[in-house]
């Protein structure tokens, strides 16, 4: 299974240049049956990326533009009279697929975001007082806009803790622009591949990477972590439970994409910037996003033995 998932890195990485290190975490994030929101500007490839990431891994794939004016329904379904029946007949939306990409989400009214974040908290969702099962695997990955742009609706603390990472692609290097310069439309790279993995494949690599090996020494390491957050004075608030189950399963899911069936504190390093920058607030920037300077406080700051 390893084999193929680095196949899969590989096609993904060939359609988005010079980003391997986000590619690993996204795809990190899938198999930790985690969600993954991406904040940056338009045009650095996070559409591309989560078009590709369901082409290489055989799911089905739905994409909802969140505009202003988005309604639950128009994510969740909706039941439309059947004459012929005389029956309500139930279309479900978007949110039926194995991969849902939520373009723009912070664009859309706090009452449509809450209808995602639902689902993705609960892998299911009620409609007209049934209750309705998401697919096995479901995965969602959020792009948002930063918040400093006219026209959006920031996600609070509460719904950024839904989301097991948060990444931004940022600008490409140099080389890898160039390449694509003067490479093929992504479009017609994306046309081109093929699935590496089914369905059926995928939820079995999630079930393996939930076994992965972590000793008490490891757990001793996070926990440290999670106590610097929330016994610091530089902190605003400390991490919750939450936050130190998603560092683990992150790591796992880490590890054993590095071939690894055990954790080492090197797989909790590379994946805590993007699993704790969004829970953590400076106290001196309480009106401010994100805790990049904190998360590299707690890598050097904090033992790993």
């Amino acid at each position: 299974m390893r084999a193929r998932l680095e196949v899969c890195l590989r096609a993904v990485n060939e359609v988005l240049l010079g980003k391997q290190s986000q590619v690993q975490l996204a795809m990190a994030c899938l198999l930790a049956r985690g969600h993954l929101l991406i904040e940056d500007l338009p045009g650095m490839g996070k559409t591309t990326l989560s078009h590709t990431l369901a082409r290489v891994m055989g799911l089905e794939f739905q994409r909802i533009q969140f505009t202003s004016d988005l309604l639950p329904g128009d994510i969740l379904g909706t039941s439309v009279f059947d004459k012929d029946s005389g029956q309500f007949i139930f279309h479900p939306g978007p949110i039926f697929a194995e991969l849902v990409l939520a373009d723009e989400i912070n664009r859309a009214t706090p009452k449509s975001q809450s209808a995602l974040l639902e689902a993705m908290e609960e892998g299911q969702v009620t409609i007209e007082g049934a209750t309705r099962p998401l697919p096995e695997p479901f995965f969602v990955i959020a792009t948002q806009n930063p918040v400093s742009s006219g026209g959006t609706f920031s996600l609070p603390e509460s719904q950024l803790d839904r989301f097991l990472m948060r990444l931004s692609l940022g600008y490409p290097a140099k080389a890898a622009e160039k390449a694509l310069l003067l490479g093929d439309s992504r479009r017609d790279l994306l046309a081109r591949q093929e699935p590496v993995l089914d369905r059926a494949s995928l939820v079995a690599i999630q079930q393996a990477v939930a076994q992965v090996r972590v000793s008490d020494a490891l757990v001793d390491y996070v926990l440290r972590l999670v106590e610097a957050t929330r016994t610091q004075p530089q902190f605003a608030w400390g991490l919750s439970p939450r936050g130190s189950l998603a560092l683990l399963a992150a790591a796992r899911a880490w590890a054993y994409l590095d071939g690894r069936d055990y954790v080492i504190p090197e797989d909790v390093q590379a994946v805590l910037p993007s699993v704790a920058g969004h829970r953590l607030r400076e106290r001196a920037d309480a009106g401010g996003h994100g805790g990049g300077a904190l998360v590299q406080w707690l890598l050097r700051e904090v033992p790993a033995l």
